[in-house]
């Protein structure tokens, strides 16, 4: 029998909106949204005080606004919830190297390897939520389990400020009762499906069969057997094992202001080849991607030879492919992100023999990194 694998899911709560409150006083305890007040607007973030009344992200805030019309609507802080994020991410990568990021908000950490030094899963989650909350004044939930698709389950459980495990004893008194869509790639219509099979339930789909899973849904239905059972095989994996290196944003309306996508643009460059420099690693491609209104998606790449980590290169590129999309086809955009692929350790030789300009170039990433890391994002590069 495989040795048990100790997975914690740490979940900010209600992050965005949490930020607010924390830096305005005022809206402390109240309704809060965070989005864009627009016909087109959709809510990025709600308080707790906003969810009791049905509010929720990705609502029209139009919805949210009849649903909860005393509702304070702020506008997002990216720059700030950036540096709440890594504030956070420092701590997650004190106990463990093996630190999964899944959004600006959560991670998937493996502490197997660490208990001796840290102590139990249960004593690490709550080290984390203690030492979070003391330095960024913000609360956690945090799930503690043998694999990636239970902790996430059990994050949610008990938010928010919660913290809960879910072990091989506990395991089906947790998942049988709950509905069948807290399974990974059951959405609405596949519930809807499911349901008019009679299936509302965990307990329900355990009862129907593999068989029966696997000829009416294929290799989905064998997939949503074995989350059923509390079965995923799949490993944490860090930064410096992915096969790509990315950041991405969605947008409360669509945004159509070049100057503004450009510079999110950069910061998202930044965040990637600060991440790539601190794994030691180096990208052969960046990738640009946009989504339209309609989500019609779109993506653009650019190879390098040699590969790179610099920010200044990897902006370059990313911009002149930017530039080169909206000289012939500019649309408003819901979504940008850029990701570095095709990662490798650097290439020691090109290191030994660089030239003047590459190795100015890293002093500067290297001064911005250490300011960055101590003091939180704020060295910004300018645009152009």
């Amino acid at each position: 029998m495989a040795a048990t694998r100790h997975i914690l899911h740490l979940d900010m709560d209600a992050f965005f909106a949490s930020v607010e409150q924390r830096d305005h006083p005022e809206l402390r305890g109240k309704p809060v949204l965070v989005g864009h007040d627009g016909p087109r607007g959709v809510v990025a973030a709600a308080s707790y005080e906003a969810r009791v009344f049905g509010c929720r992200s990705a609502q029209p805030i139009a919805v949210a606004k009849r649903l909860c019309p005393h509702a304070i609507i702020v506008p997002g802080r990216h720059s700030d919830y950036r540096a709440a994020s890594q504030q956070v991410f420092a701590e997650l990568e004190r106990i463990t190297p093996l630190v999964e990021p899944v959004s600006i908000d959560e991670a998937f950490l493996d502490v197997t390897g660490v208990l001796r030094l840290h102590g139990s899963p249960r004593e690490i989650a709550a080290y984390l939520k203690r030492t979070i909350k003391n330095k960024t004044a913000l609360t956690a939930s945090v799930g503690i389990a043998p694999n990636k698709f239970l902790a996430k389950l059990a994050s949610d459980l008990q938010k928010p400020d919660g913290l809960t495990e879910i072990t091989h004893e506990n395991l089906d008194e947790v998942l049988l009762p709950l509905a069948v869509s807290r399974i990974w790639g059951i959405g609405p219509k596949t519930a809807d499906r499911l349901a008019s099979d009679g299936i509302h339930t965990i307990a329900d789909l355990r009862r129907m069969g593999l068989e029966f899973l696997r000829a009416r849904y294929g290799d989905s239905g064998e997939d949503f057997w074995a989350l059923a059972h509390g079965r995923d095989e799949r490993p944490v994996q860090p930064d410096s094992e992915a096969k790509s290196i990315g950041h991405e944003e969605t947008f409360e309306t669509d945004l159509a202001d070049k100057d503004r996508l450009r510079t999110i643009l950069l910061e998202q460059t930044e965040a990637v080849a600060a991440r790539l420099r601190k794994h030691g690693l180096q990208a052969r491609r960046v990738t640009v991607k946009i989504r339209y209104g309609d989500f019609e998606t779109i993506t653009r790449a650019h190879t390098f030879a040699p590969a790179t980590n610099r920010t200044d290169l990897l902006y370059d590129q990313a911009r002149n492919i930017f530039d080169h999309w909206a000289r012939s086809s500019f649309s408003p955009v819901r979504l940008i992100g850029v990701t570095a692929g095709q990662l490798g350790p650097p290439d020691t030789q090109l290191e030994l023999f660089g030239n003047q300009e590459n190795a100015k170039a890293a002093q500067v990433d290297a001064a911005v990194d250490a300011i960055n890391k101590k003091f939180g994002h704020i060295v910004k590069r300018a645009g152009s």
